[in-house]
C-alpha cells in the first residue's frame, strides 16, 4: 500500500500542476471591469453589495479591493441618503 504525505521510505511527491483559471475570479469585480468610481444611482450595483437587513458587506464577503469598497459606502451612504436605498431591509 502507498503512504500519503511526509518523506517517506517511498520517495517525496509530484509537485502539483498550477492552474491559473481562477486568477481572474479572484480581482475585484469593479478591478476586472475597469469601474473608476461607483455612482450613487447604480441601485442594482449597490443592492448587491447590500444584505438583506440593509448592512454593507464586508470586502471579504463582497470580493471587492480596498479602494472599491471604499467607493462603494460612500456611495450605498448617498444612496440611502437620497432615498434610492433604504437605511433596513
Amino acid at each position: 500500500m502507498r503512504r500519503r504525505g511526509g518523506a517517506g521510505a517511498g520517495g517525496g511527491r509530484r509537485p502539483r500542476k498550477k492552474y491559473n483559471k481562477l486568477g481572474d475570479k479572484r480581482r475585484c469585480r469593479f478591478c476586472r471591469d475597469k469601474v473608476k468610481e461607483l455612482d450613487y444611482k447604480d441601485t442594482q450595483t449597490l443592492e448587491k453589495l447590500c444584505t438583506a437587513q440593509g448592512k454593507i458587506f464586508s470586502r471579504k464577503r463582497s470580493g471587492n479591493c480596498a479602494r472599491h469598497q471604499r467607493g462603494a459606502k460612500v456611495a450605498i451612504m448617498r444612496a440611502r441618503f437620497m432615498a434610492l436605498l433604504s437605511y433596513t431591509g
